[in-house]
């Protein structure tokens, strides 16, 4: 096994870093290197969600975790486990059941049961929480972040949003293979 991370699949302009030079296609070095891409950046992201949560206050939260609280904060409506694993694509449901038990049992969420649908709504204590998140972001991130990149930043996200659906599609077409 190599401990080679990464490798130059050609030489020149459009040469790209990839974690897999085996699956790199004639067609699009690009899409290799974008998944590689996506590898490194969900991975630092992750990890400065954790690290950002456990500055500002809240320790031995998951990424899973994180999101799931940031998404009940979202907008003041309260949140059915269905719609947040929607929101959020998580497809098994019960990764996302336990973040919202683990965050019940901190304090940082409740339920509200409406007839046989149950509802999570922040506490103060996990709207305290995400504001004091969002303190960090602002001081840790954001004012790293030059202003003139905002375009740029959107355009990456409605790229990433497209390449999703386009993942969700091939997804879906491998599993009836």
């Amino acid at each position: 096994m190599s401990t080679k991370p990464t490798q130059r699949t050609k030489k020149g302009p459009g040469a790209g870093i990839v974690s897999s030079s085996h699956l790199v296609s004639p067609r699009s070095v690009e899409a290799s290197e974008f998944e590689f891409g996506m590898i490194v950046a969900w991975n630092a992201f992750s990890r400065w969600m954790v690290r950002c949560m456990q500055a500002a206050g809240v320790p031995d939260l998951t990424v899973t975790d994180v999101l799931v609280l940031h998404h009940v904060n979202h907008r003041a409506r309260h949140k059915k486990l269905a719609d947040i694993c929607f929101v959020l694509n998580y497809e098994d449901t019960h990764v996302v059941a336990y973040a919202l038990k683990k965050l019940v049992a901190a304090g940082l969420l409740c339920t509200d049961k409406q007839g046989k649908d149950v509802f999570y709504l922040p506490t103060e204590a996990g709207e305290a929480a995400v504001q004091r998140y969002r303190e960090v972001r602002e001081a840790c991130l954001v004012d790293s972040i030059d202003p003139q990149s905002n375009p740029e930043l959107g355009e990456l996200a409605r790229l990433l949003r497209t390449m999703s659906g386009l993942y969700d599609q091939a997804a879906r077409a491998a599993t009836s293979l």
